[in-house]
Formats: C-alpha cells, sequence, structure tokens
C-alpha cells in the first residue's frame, strides 16, 4: 500500500443539521391563549425537559462513537509488533505541536545493495546512523524501496536518540515506535517510498539519531546509499527496540532503506538542498565526524544566527551522490545513480519545504565523456537544473568545478572544457548566484591542481581541511530571497 504522508488523527465531525439545538426563544417560553383570550400554562418546563432529553441522547451517541474509535485505534497498532500489548507504545502518532516541517537529514537513494538480490535483509534489523542537521520536537522518516524487485514488508520501525558517537547504543528514554498511517508495519511496493506518522520526540541539533527498520521476509534487493562515511550497524532478529546496541555486531558502511529525516522544527524556517557528486557526498571526508562541506556549511550557517547576523533560517541537508553526472545514467531499470537531471525532481525539488538549491555538478561528465565535445551539452544540462528549479519559485546557488591535475583522468582538453565552464558559471550565465570553489581551493602555483593542504590524495576530493574551506568562503547571503525568485 502506498502512503503519502502522515495521517491526521482526531478531528471531530460536526452534527448534522438536524440534531443541533435550535435558537432559544425570548426568555425561553412560547405562550398562546385560549378562545376566551385567557391565556395557557407557559410551555418552558415541556420546552426544558426535552432539551435535556435531546442533549443526554447526543452525549449518548458521542460516548458509544468515541469508544468504537479508541477499540479501532487500538486494532491498529497491532500490526508487525513484537511487544506485549499492555506495554507502552513509545510515543506512537499523535497530533504534533506548532513549528515548521523542514530537512534534518537526507540521502539520495542510489542503487541496489550488490549480494542483497535474492533475500534482502530478511530476519535483520538495519540501524541506520544519521546526523541531525536542525533540531525539532517531532520527526518524521521517508523509506525507500526505489530498487526493489518485490515487496518490501517493514514490520516494525523505531526512532531514538544515540546514546553517544559512533555506536549503536541508543539513549533508551527517547525510543519511539514509528507507525505508518496509525499502522506498526507497512508494506512499501517496488519503486515505492512511504513516509511515517509524525512522533513526538526532542532532536536537538547537530546530534545522531538512529532510525532501526526490521523486515522479515525476502524483499531484495535493498535500496540503498554507499558511500555513506558514516557507521551503520545489523543485528540479527527483530532487535528494533534494544536501546543496549549489543546485538548490532555487523558493522556497515551504507544507509539503507532511509532517505530522509524531517522535524517539526522552532529554529528553521525552511531547507537548502545541496546537489552533487561525491565532493558534495563527502566521500574523502573522515568517517563518522560529520566532516562534509554540507555539514559544515549547515553549522556555520547555524553560528550566524546565533550571532545576530540577518539570515536565512534555513536547514542543510545532503543529496549528493558519489559518481554522478548532470547527463548520463548508470546501469539497470531503474537506473542505478540516476542521472542529476532524472533524480533532480526526487532529491531536490521534492525534498521537505525546500527553499534554496546549491548545485556543485559537472566534474564527472568532463572525466567520463569520451566524446568530451565541450561544454554546451554540460552547460545545457546545468540550466534546464536551474530552470525546474526556478519553476518551483526556488533559488539556485552554483558551484564553480574544482581544478583535478595530478588525477589519472585529467587532460589539457578536459581543462580547457572545465575552465569554459567556469568561465560561463562566474558570468552569470547559468546560476542565480555562485559559490566560486575553484577560487577558494585552487593551488596559487598551478591553478590547475588543488592546493596540497586541501587535497584528499587523489588530486580530486578535497581533505577536511578543503571541505572546511568550502564551507567557510561560501556566501551565507547568497541565500536570501530563496523561495522568491521571480518567474
Amino acid at each position: 500500500m502506498k502512503h503519502h504522508g502522515p495521517i491526521k488523527i482526531g478531528a471531530r465531525r460536526s452534527l448534522p443539521e438536524e440534531t443541533r439545538d435550535s435558537p432559544p426563544e425570548e426568555n425561553g417560553t412560547s405562550v398562546t391563549t385560549r378562545p376566551d383570550g385567557a391565556p395557557e400554562a407557559p410551555r418552558a418546563q415541556h420546552r426544558t425537559k426535552y432539551l435535556a432529553l435531546l442533549g443526554a441522547l447526543v452525549a449518548l451517541v458521542v460516548a458509544v462513537s468515541a469508544g468504537i474509535y479508541v477499540t479501532a485505534a487500538a486494532g491498529d497498532h497491532t500490526r508487525g509488533g513484537t511487544l506485549a500489548d499492555d506495554r507502552p507504545h513509545h510515543g506512537s502518532a499523535a497530533p504534533v505541536s506548532t513549528g515548521t516541517w523542514v530537512g534534518s537529514w537526507a540521502s539520495a537513494p542510489v542503487g541496489g545493495e550488490p549480494g542483497t538480490e535474492t533475500a534482502g535483509l530478511a530476519g535483520h534489523s538495519v540501524r541506520n546512523v544519521v546526523h541531525a542537521d536542525a533540531g525539532g520536537t517531532s520527526a518524521r522518516i521517508t523509506l525507500s524501496n526505489l530498487y526493489g524487485q518485490t515487496p518490501l514488508d517493514i514490520t516494525h520501525a523505531t526512532l531514538a536518540l544515540s546514546a553517544g558517537d559512533a555506536t549503536a547504543a541508543a539513549d533508551a528514554d527517547t525510543m519511539r515506535r514509528l507507525t505508518f498511517g496509525g499502522a506498526t508495519g507497512v508494506v512499501i511496493p517496488a519503486g515505492e517510498q512511504v513516509v511515517s506518522d509524525a512522533v513526538h520526540l526532542l532532536i536537538p541539533h547537530d546530534t545522531d539519531v538512529l532510525v532501526t527498520t526490521y523486515s522479515p521476509t525476502p524483499s531484495g534487493p535493498v535500496t540503498y546509499h554507499p558511500h555513506a562515511q558514516q557507521t551503520s550497524y545489523v543485528a540479527a532478529g527483530d532487535r528494533t527496540e534494544d536501546s543496549t546496541g549489543a546485538p548490532y555486531t555487523q558493522q556497515t558502511p551504507y544507509w539503507r532503506y532511509l532517505t530522509a529525516l524531517d522535524v517539526l522544527s522552532n529554529e528553521a524556517d525552511g531547507t537548502v538542498v545541496v546537489f552533487g557528486d561525491s565532493i558534495t557526498d563527502g566521500i574523502t571526508s573522515t568517517v563518522d565526524a560529520n566532516r562534509r562541506w554540507p555539514d559544515v556549511l549547515g553549522d556555520r550557517l547555524r553560528s550566524a544566527l546565533a550571532g545576530g547576523q540577518r539570515l536565512p533560517r534555513y536547514s542543510v541537508v545532503n543529496e549528493g551522490i558519489s559518481g554522478n553526472q548532470v547527463l548520463a545514467d548508470g546501469l539497470g531499470r531503474p537506473a542505478e545513480n540516476q542521472s542529476g537531471l532524472g533524480r533532480f525532481g526526487r532529491d531536490a525539488l521534492s525534498r521537505t519545504d525546500v527553499k534554496v538549491v546549491v548545485i556543485d555538478l559537472g566534474i564527472n561528465d568532463i572525466l567520463r565523456d569520451p566524446r568530451l565535445d565541450g561544454p554546451d551539452r554540460i552547460l545545457t544540462g546545468l540550466r534546464t537544473l536551474v530552470r525546474e528549479a526556478h519553476a518551483r519559485g526556488l533559488k539556485v546557488v552554483g558551484a564553480t568545478l574544482m581544478p583535478f591535475k595530478g588525477h589519472r583522468g585529467w587532460t589539457p582538453a578536459r581543462e580547457a572544457v572545465r575552465q569554459q565552464i567556469n568561465a560561463e558559471i562566474r558570468a552569470g550565465g547559468v546560476y542565480d548566484a555562485v559559490a566560486d570553489f575553484d577560487k577558494a581551493l585552487r593551488d596559487p602555483y598551478d591553478p590547475r591542481r588543488l592546493r596540497p593542504d586541501y587535497d584528499s590524495g587523489d588530486h580530486l576530493h578535497p581533505s577536511d581541511l578543503g571541505f572546511a574551506t568550502m564551507a567557510k568562503v561560501f556566501d551565507l547571503r547568497t541565500l536570501k530571497g530563496g523561495g522568491q525568485t521571480e518567474l
């Protein structure tokens, strides 16, 4: 079954017109006269008795309806549950408090995980560790079966704050059982995704969150994101509500099924989506340290706001995929590592309350195009992304392409294409605003190379210091006007 988002519950139905009380007559009485002109006895007492009887009848109907509703709601929470019915359900779906729903973390689905083609991860609990950018008072998640060949049966899912850094242990007091349309389980058709109901949980910004799912039946291949630069965990059996972390003996460098964590936030009014390739994905950043450049950008924006700077209150989410290109898809159906053009609507435009898109894409098109017929096709593709964003009223900030001399794929011809693309970007012919990462990270003694301390060692991807510098030189003022671009 397909779910399109949290279901609102608890709304009261209006009484039918014929059962509503009529306006009282003046003084609550009605007087008539006999033929001889003498007044009849007042009918106030009769009317009072009638209204009292009617009120009692209405109260009885409401009470019976409420009992039916509570019984039905309790039944909705039994599917897939492994705990006894008399145990607390740890904050299942409920009306949420005020704030703005924003993206706090996100990751693009990349492909089907090798080795899971038949069984998937049947009989195992998958505990994804993700890092929340914005804090909030409630949360919801998105699970994807984009690359599955059969329906994915999730019978149990939980969300909790991590008990510490780089651990599968959870803060037991924060453990929340997730529901989907009021049920503890959900079946996600092949190629589809589902959004959970919201749960109450105070999530501080800049903290690790554990999202755990359990599937009892084969459902491969598993939709995943490699190169997470974050350690997650797997346990045999249904251990979704285990807070000790002890059963999670298997570590993994992947994120599985999970593609988004949204929060109901009072500290952010919208979302910035950073859309790119392995440089945005942070493939060479330190594992479990959250030093990808979008992570650092989110921290910097939050610090600037705390310091009193007048800037938009936005969260930042990362939609980078290692090896991603503007124009070319990977293999398979659906295509793995889908092109920027193909995935832009799903991974950027459809993010929660997106206001600004930052694009850092194009270097893989230069490296992997055997024809290398100049910059025009790449520039056309980038401009198409910008037009699609503008059609949604979104602002687009674009990055210049950084140098890569010394990398095995570098040639003078490819360097020439990079320079031509950067010249067009700097001239304002592509984006609404520009982040000049090329200028900030190139070697002043050889501008075709990364500066040595900004180079991870492969001469293409930045080091942690390089990523930090990218976030530092990003002009936060370019985020102003997000969601207000002239169409």
